[in-house]
């Protein structure tokens, strides 16, 4: 089947789709090959930055000293200091619905290690663990790059989904950003194009149309 551009294929994605009345999230779906998953190396974990952004807000959260909260004022949605990771430690509900509720989380490098026994097992399954960032550094610039990104996740599947905005927005918004996340992708596989057997788009709940 030859290649369709990705605008033809979102916007017919869009007209198949029955109207919903709720804000419908678009999504790609990837068909690996070729690739031994049980191999680590091979799984994709990646944040993909959509020139378009998700169409709604995407929240991040840090992990730090003061000093790094007082830097992340106004653009961290939650800042967390080492007394909250004790709290939410010891309070595994609490936990579970921060994880649910955030997006990215970034941590001051030395907390990490804390980060991983305390809290590895919520963050870990869910592909949350936390970026770390140097002590004394800066973060924010790097905060607003991740309200406008989505993960890429496949763990060991070979068919897997990535969100790339919602139905709301415009056809040609929607197909930058199935662009975007497709060039990362091909770029971290070994073998590129090669190890890509089908790509669809499709709205949550509509009929999926095939790129690749």
């Amino acid at each position: 089947m030859a290649d369709r551009t990705s605008l033809d294929a979102v916007t017919e994605a869009l007209q198949k789709a029955p109207e919903r009345k709720f804000p419908e999230t678009v999504e790609l779906a990837v068909n690996l090959k070729d690739l031994d998953l049980t191999i680590p190396k091979n799984r994709l974990e990646d944040d993909v930055p959509l020139p378009n952004g998700r169409g709604k807000p995407v929240k991040v959260a840090v992990f730090g000293s003061p000093e790094l909260g007082a830097k992340v004022r106004g653009a961290a949605d939650r800042f967390l200091t080492p007394a909250d990771l004790d709290e939410l430690a010891g309070d595994a509900p609490a936990a579970k619905r921060l994880v649910d509720e955030v997006d990215f989380f970034l941590a001051e490098a030395p907390m990490m290690p804390a980060i991983g026994k305390r809290l590895g097992v919520v963050l870990g399954p869910r592909g949350k663990m936390p970026r770390p960032v140097p002590p004394g550094s800066d973060p924010s610039n790097l905060i607003q790059a991740m309200k406008r990104s989505v993960r890429v996740r496949s763990k060991g599947n070979r068919t897997f989904h990535a969100p790339i905005g919602l139905r709301s927005m415009p056809p040609a918004q929607l197909a930058a950003n199935v662009d975007a996340v497709l060039t990362r992708i091909v770029g971290k596989l070994e073998r590129g194009r090669s190890n890509i057997d089908s790509v669809y788009v499709k709205t949550s709940m509509g009929p999926a149309v095939r790129i690749w």
